[in-house]
């Protein structure tokens, strides 16, 4: 079941008297980067200075025994964005070619950790979000390359909460569509899924031909690759929050909306 509104420990992230300073985020993530990582989190940046800080503090207060680095590729921001990664305490390299592709290869390439986890820089993340992701990557049982999981959107826009809630079913129901009929591969985004990077580095990281998007097609070369299936994490405790700016971006609700339905139903 999603949440009708947004829940009152997400929106504190939202929240700037209520969001953790740099020197919380930083003591807390001393705490989940125990050395030697187990888990690295990916999240490319560009321009996001007034995303970043919620986002790294929820990522950093995750509840997990696990070590996790955090790795932001900065793909050449022109605000504070390197600055406030660094105040946070985080790891943040420059990645100079411009482009979701490159940020994501460049992050993969420094991660130290068995398993790699893609994160953005406007997504709010819940506390059990890294144990849930990587779960099934950890358990031979479950047979999984890659996972992904669910998310609802934050309102930035003039669109409400409670359309969104609708806007979601609809959307799930595409998702199943695209299952059924083409391939659940495009049901995977960079903003929320995880898998081994042994194997991400064997199927050539993220790259990917024109036409693709850089996240679906690595979960399809890893399916193809026999490493396992493409794994959907359903656990409520795992929905992430994300800004609807890319829908903004597509010129709002209902333009987005049939520009995607064309994309499900049409091509």
């Amino acid at each position: 079941m999603r949440p009708l509104t947004i829940p009152a420990y997400i929106s504190n992230y939202l929240n700037a008297q209520s969001t953790p300073s740099t020197d919380a985020i930083k003591q807390a993530y001393q705490q989940l980067y125990k050395g030697n990582p187990e888990v690295s989190i990916v999240m490319p940046a560009y321009n996001e200075e007034e995303n970043i800080v919620p986002t790294l503090a929820s990522l950093c207060n995750n509840i997990t025994s696990r070590s996790v680095e955090i790795i932001v590729v900065n793909n050449n921001s022109k605000d504070n964005t390197e600055a406030l990664v660094k105040a946070c305490g985080v790891n943040c390299i420059l990645e100079t070619t411009q482009g979701i592709t490159p940020a994501r290869n460049r992050g993969l390439a420094e991660a130290k950790g068995k398993y790699i986890l893609n994160a953005d820089a406007d997504t709010i993340y819940p506390k059990d979000w890294i144990e849930e992701m990587i779960k099934p990557l950890a358990d031979p049982k479950k047979n999984a390359a890659i996972t992904y999981g669910t998310f609802s959107f934050i309102p930035i826009g003039s669109t409400g909460r409670v359309t969104y809630f609708f806007y979601e079913y609809i959307a799930e129901f595409t998702r199943f569509y695209n299952t059924l009929f083409k391939t659940e591969a495009v049901n995977v985004y960079g903003f929320n899924s995880g898998f081994r990077r042994e194997q991400g580095m064997s199927v050539d990281g993220f790259n990917h031909p024109p036409g693709t998007n850089e996240d679906g097609y690595l979960a399809l070369k890893l399916s193809r690759k026999g490493f396992g299936k493409i794994y959907k994490v359903t656990n409520p405790k795992a929905i992430v929050w994300t800004t609807d700016r890319r829908i903004q971006i597509d010129g709002g609700l209902w333009k987005a909306t049939i520009k995607r339905f064309k994309r499900v139903f049409i091509s």
